[in-house]
């Protein structure tokens, strides 16, 4: 995923919550009257009436901001775990950092964290993952009259490599000996790709089949390996936090067996994977 260092954090409704988006700036104390609340469904939230949901704009196809709206992969399932405690999803969009350390959790900005974000092991230190939602592979996109075939072509004719800032993707071509141009989001790196800043870019695969849904992407770019990293996504909640936990953990299962989950997923992601939408358990 990404970081924007010194950028605001901004509020913004959810597709559920309001037909726009509300952009405000974020407060490190609820303003509800009453502090948190504690739903039907015994889970607490750090403000009342609402799921308050922490991401990083933009990363399609999981979030980002169209017509207006924050929609996304994420933001759907997310939204189903809203319905069933009975409330409406709320999004603080933030630096990506904070996801690592827990921060904007432990502080009481957001109940949860939603953000395309991959389940490792520093991680887990210090925030609670949900079940694994999608398995996500690491694509290499190049420009179709580049002559690069592989990442091993990236490397054997010392192709300038582009990746996303903090990202697994980062961390495992800078694992394979490489030296990537940093960028601080998804958008950038696309753009990096297209003013010929880098020659080629390593980021997740559901990010490029987002971008290749442009028919402007799609003539230009192409992808020529994908690296299987074994990586898989999940939701966060503060350390302890077992009964949001077992309510994101219910939806996820409740949509994957009545059909939901593979609606969701052909509208944001493609055509149904069943191998990268059925990840086993962490």
């Amino acid at each position: 995923m990404k970081t924007l260092l010194g950028r605001r954090t901004r509020v913004l409704a959810a597709t559920t919550a309001t037909a726009g988006v509300v952009l405000l700036a974020a407060c490190t104390s609820t303003d509800d009257g009453g502090g948190g609340s504690t739903t039907a469904g015994g889970v607490e939230l750090v403000k009342a009436g609402q799921l308050t949901t922490c991401t990083h704009l933009p990363y399609p196809p999981f979030q980002s901001e169209i017509d207006g709206k924050v929609q996304g992969f994420d933001v759907a399932l997310i939204d189903l775990v809203a319905d069933d405690l009975g409330v409406k999803q709320q999004i603080l969009d933030t630096p990506f950092e904070n996801f690592k350390t827990g921060a904007f959790l432990n502080s009481g900005e957001c109940d949860l964290a939603a953000a395309g974000m991959t389940i490792t092991d520093e991680r887990k230190k210090n925030v609670d993952f949900s079940d694994p939602y999608f398995n996500a592979t690491q694509a290499v996109l190049v420009a179709k009259d580049s002559g690069v075939g592989s990442l091993a072509d990236v490397k054997s004719e010392n192709v300038k490599l582009g990746a996303q800032a903090q990202t697994t993707g980062e961390d495992y071509v800078k694992g394979e000996g490489f030296d990537p141009v940093s960028f601080e989001s998804s958008d950038a790196v696309l753009n990096g790709l297209r003013t010929g800043q880098v020659e080629a870019v390593v980021i997740d695969y559901p990010v490029v089949q987002g971008w290749l849904k442009d028919k402007a992407n799609a003539d230009a770019f192409t992808v020529v390996e994908q690296i299987d990293t074994g990586e898989e996504y999940g939701f966060t909640v503060k350390k302890g936090n077992r009964a949001l936990q077992d309510a994101v953990n219910k939806a996820l299962a409740d949509a994957k067996a009545d059909g939901t989950y593979k609606k969701l997923y052909e509208r944001w992601i493609g055509p149904y994977d069943e191998s990268a939408a059925s990840p086993a358990a962490s």
